[in-house]
């Protein structure tokens, strides 16, 4: 077959695949939002469906047959060429799916379907119990998953025919990595569990003290100690503030305004409320982000959403002549994480950024802001003090909680704790590294969606993202600058444009080691984020 044909019919064919992952998406999405109670056990049965028939088109021989055509020509010759990439990253996504069986890849869609709507409802009741065997089955599919993963590659690229949960299990080879990392390989490609634990040490060795150090003088001010004056509000601490009462519908015009100020364009997207926040790209033109209000708890939705509007933008800033192929992909989740922390941490929680929303939180919000000041509010904003919801922490302690969760589920996947022993674990945990212990699994182990999803591996993902977003907004700051100048004035395009360039419209061009190191010159490092986190909070609550 001429090479050119072949690039074209493997691109006519992962497009086709991209739609129907798309609706997959799009139910998902309904899932969390819209959907009734009762609705549950038939959208599992779409979800397995459409699960099962992607697997079968993406475990198609003739697909690997293309490639094959294709890596063979000179379309590749050129390494970042958009052919080069696309080839690559297919022929990685091709050689994982034909090791996992279509029984497995069906059972976990429908498992993972129905356990989210009973993760919802034991958290909503604080029971774990209720919660135990779902996960207890999910853990095992994934188990099943990392080991089919482990296996060398079936010959001539047919798919596998069953897992330990259902037929025969394929033989695994002798395993070469934990079994963890295959399927943080699917979040995070490269990455592996022993670099990453190298890593999140010598960052949790400098964030404890830094903790311990910043919360101590946090804490000070918000109780009258020596730190205290004007900007004091009255009735209580600093932190107060955001607990006075915020209505919900003021809450969601200012949270859609600054939005779309960011740049996230709602023709293309929209806004909705869920119990767990999160953005789904559905394609080209919808992209899809929620929040969840709470009236007595003003951050919650505001940087929930500008959090999720980072990961929108992103969504929205891919090159659409690429739709359905590597090139039109987001290259991690790591990379992701790290433009929604961008956007809610290094541009909204700065004093530029509320040096202009200020004034018009104080027209909207005036019950509750009246008798507070810019000095104060930035402060509060900036609260640091440990605390047992990892979607509520401060950016200072936000990354312990990370750590947690990728300690607890490695141990999970590999036996070493049982599923039944994980409220235990977790609240141990919780008391060596943040000094709480969770009164009940609803502030523990039940909090995240995640597990209920499937999503083991997924959790590193959100320190690698601090870490990338460290560096590539000292990088932004060092090439553009003005940054601050910009956002005291409401202006984002500088830096949107940037990003757009240097990471959105790459795709999956470089692998994300590989790209923070193009853009900033420098491979993924802890220290810059340390840097940035010591000079902002020795700003706030001095040196």
């Amino acid at each position: 077959m001429d090479p050119h044909e072949a690039y074209s019919e493997l691109i006519r064919r992962t497009r086709d695949l991209s739609y129907l992952a798309s609706t997959s998406s799009l139910l998902g999405w309904d899932e969390q939002t819209f959907m009734p109670e009762g609705g549950a056990f038939h959208r599992s049965a779409q979800m397995g469906l459409l699960a099962g028939l992607h697997h079968e088109r993406a475990t198609d021989p003739k697909l690997g047959e293309l490639l094959a055509v294709v890596e063979s020509s000179d379309l590749v010759a050129e390494p970042t060429s958009p052919a080069a990439v696309n080839a690559r990253e297919l022929r990685r996504s091709y050689n994982r799916r034909v090791r996992l069986p279509r029984t497995l890849v069906e059972d976990l869609a429908r498992t993972t379907s129905l356990a989210q709507p009973e993760w919802v409802a034991a958290r909503t009741t604080c029971d774990f119990v209720r919660f135990r065997p779902w996960l207890e089955k999910i853990i095992q599919l994934k188990r099943d998953e990392s080991a089919c993963l482990a296996t060398e590659t079936p010959i001539a690229g047919k798919p596998a025919e069953a897992h330990s949960s259902h037929k025969k299990a394929p033989a695994p080879a002798p395993p070469a990595r934990s079994p963890y990392d295959p399927l943080l390989d699917d979040y995070e490609p490269g990455a592996n569990s022993q670099e990453l634990a190298t890593l999140f040490h010598a960052l949790r060795s400098e964030l404890v003290p830094l903790v311990a150090t910043i919360s101590e003088r946090c804490r000070r001010l918000n109780h009258g100690g020596a730190s205290t004056g004007s900007n004091q509000p009255p009735g209580g601490a600093r932190s107060a503030i955001l607990t006075r009462f915020f209505p919900r519908a003021r809450q969601q015009v200012f949270g859609e305004a600054a939005a779309a100020a960011a740049g996230f364009d709602f023709k293309r997207g929209r806004l909705d409320v869920t119990a767990h926040p999160f953005c789904s790209g559905i394609g080209t033109g919808d992209c899809r982000i929620t929040t969840r209000y709470d009236e007595h708890n003003f951050s919650d939705a505001f940087f929930g959403i500008l959090h999720e509007v980072g990961h929108g933008l992103y969504e929205q800033g891919l090159d659409p002549e690429h739709y359905g192929t590597p090139m039109g992909e987001a290259v991690s989740l790591g990379i992701h994480e790290s433009q929604s922390r961008l956007w809610e941490n290094a541009v909204a929680r700065s004093r530029p950024f509320w040096t202009y929303w200020f004034p018009m939180a104080r027209r909207i919000f005036h019950e509750a802001l009246s008798d507070v000041s810019l000095d104060a509010f930035h402060t509060a904003v900036n609260h640091v003090g440990p605390s047992l919801i990892r979607v509520q922490a401060d950016e200072l302690t936000y990354n312990l909680h990370i750590i947690v969760r990728f300690e607890l589920e490695q141990a999970l996947l590999s036996g070493d704790l049982a599923v039944a022993d994980l409220p235990a674990a977790w609240n141990q945990k919780y008391e060596e590294v943040l000094g709480l212990k969770p009164g009940n699994d609803a502030e523990g182990c039940l909090q995240d969606i995640h597990w209920s999803a499937g999503l083991i591996g997924y959790f590193p993902t959100y320190t690698l993202g601090n870490l990338y977003a460290a560096q590539l907004f000292a990088k932004a700051e060092t090439e553009l600058g003005g940054l601050e100048e910009a956002f005291a004035h409401g202006d984002y395009e500088s830096l949107l444009a940037w990003l757009r360039q240097k990471v959105h419209c790459e795709g999956q061009r470089r692998r994300p080691a590989e790209l923070i190191e193009h853009i900033t010159g420098n491979k993924p490092d802890h220290r810059p984020l340390i840097a940035s986190l010591k000079r902002k909070y020795s700003e706030l609550y001095g040196t």
